[in-house]
């Protein structure tokens, strides 16, 4: 068994965590429930988009040199000779010198034709156009497989579909695709000082805040999240509600993580036959995560404090979700800010400072949300980043920081 005693790093504890997770298999869906699953298998094109050459615009088709020297002053007439409509057929249909079809976006382009003049920069007149402007060979012209062509591989096995991709997918004619399922995650709550929405508080207690921000972060990453409840201070009552999560994929506790006389999810771990990878990093907020492994079943046991929780959850769970539903992309960007404020931490761990960073002149910068105590929830709302001071660090306004963008999408 690993030694547990010391912290690990950031870098160490997502390391270890990436390297215990198995993506899990799949399964066939329709494409209108695909936006935000991890594809499967890669997607190839059997066809060509488009499928032949078209207008980029509603116009007229011409030939280009007919246009020399056309200007608002100085038209050039041509013959309007026919109508080609989107999804018309092109039979029969030729531009020779002189002549011009009216056609419309979308359109196959008739023989002859090499361009294609808007309507905005043409006036009919008499069964024929006035053309007010010159053009040149191609122009609003789209290419027979200008988009995709035969063999191409247009999605690759761990993509994060988005909306556009479900497109491409109905203009390839698929109606169902294979995607990563998605992992089922048990989320508990730990602590006599918690009360759930709709309990009366007692002195000395608090809303159970952990089990809907969690909630809410395992569904915006497409996992399926259960709530199983708030376990009691006890051995018994936190291994009774332990056990009805052994059949998730991802168990996430929060509270009881630490060191305190009622911390117990070490204790339920070690009964539970759950192998503890580690228990400390070496970070603040966050340093009391237990993480720990059953089969291919994944433990999180988080802090309690609400930043402390969130923080962690961005950190090691969303990655690890990622991982098991085979997403390519799972981490969060990091750059280069200029800091707007003197920051000077000695806490001996690596500071994520709650942060709003902005962008000036093409560069970022970045300031604190105020208060970052890690029961202050409300300064991870105003923050759209994550600023990293090294450990007894001392930074100045003006010097570069790094920021991780949790805002931003994974890469």
């Amino acid at each position: 068994m690993r030694n547990n005693n010391l912290a690990v790093s950031i870098e160490e504890a997502l390391k270890i965590i990436l390297n215990s997770i198995s993506p899990l298999t799949c399964e066939n869906i329709s494409i209108m429930e695909a936006c935000n699953r991890v594809l499967y298998e890669d997607i190839v094109s059997d066809i060509i988009i488009p499928p032949a050459d078209d207008s980029a615009m509603d116009g007229y088709a011409v030939i280009a040199e007919d246009t020399l020297g056309a200007s608002i002053n100085h038209p050039i007439k041509l013959q309007i000779t026919g109508e080609i409509q989107s999804g018309g057929s092109v039979n029969g249909k030729k531009v020779s010198r002189g002549t011009a079809i009216r056609i419309m976006t979308g359109a196959p382009m008739p023989e002859g034709a090499d361009a294609v003049i808007k309507f905005e920069d043409a006036a009919e007149e008499d069964g024929y156009v006035n053309i007010f402007q010159e053009t040149v060979k191609y122009k609003n012209y789209r290419f027979a497989g200008e988009n995709i062509k035969k063999g191409d591989k247009v999605l690759r096995k761990g993509d994060r579909l988005s909306s556009v991709d479900v497109g491409i997918l109905a203009s390839l004619n698929y109606n169902t695709v294979k995607v990563y399922k998605q992992p089922t995650v048990s989320i508990i709550s730990t602590g006599d000082e918690l009360a759930d929405i709709g309990e009366e508080i007692r002195t000395g207690q608090i809303r159970n805040v952990n089990a809907y921000t969690i909630y809410s972060e395992v569904k915006k990453y497409n996992a399926i999240p259960y709530c199983l409840g708030i376990a009691k201070d006890t051995l018994k009552d936190m291994k009774e509600i332990f056990l009805k999560a052994l059949k998730s994929d991802v168990v996430i506790s929060t509270g009881g993580a630490s060191m305190g006389r009622y911390d117990f999810v070490k204790d339920i771990y070690l009964a539970l036959d759950v192998e503890i990878q580690f228990e400390k990093v070496n970070v603040k907020p966050g340093k009391p995560v237990i993480f720990g492994k059953k089969d291919n079943q994944l433990f999180f046991g988080l802090p309690g404090n609400p930043v402390s929780t969130l923080t962690s959850f961005i950190q090691f769970v969303r990655p690890a979700l990622l991982r098991l539903m085979g997403a390519n992309r799972i981490l969060k960007p990091i750059v280069n800010a200029f800091l707007e404020e003197d920051i000077n931490k000695k806490s001996g761990r690596v500071n994520l400072l709650r942060g709003y960073a902005t962008i000036k002149d093409n560069e970022f910068y970045v300031s604190t949300t105020g208060n970052q105590n890690s029961s202050v929830l409300t300064s991870m709302r105003d923050a759209n980043c994550l600023i990293i001071i090294p450990e007894n660090t001392k930074v100045k306004a003006g010097e570069k920081v790094r920021i991780q963008l949790i805002e931003h999408e994974e890469i």
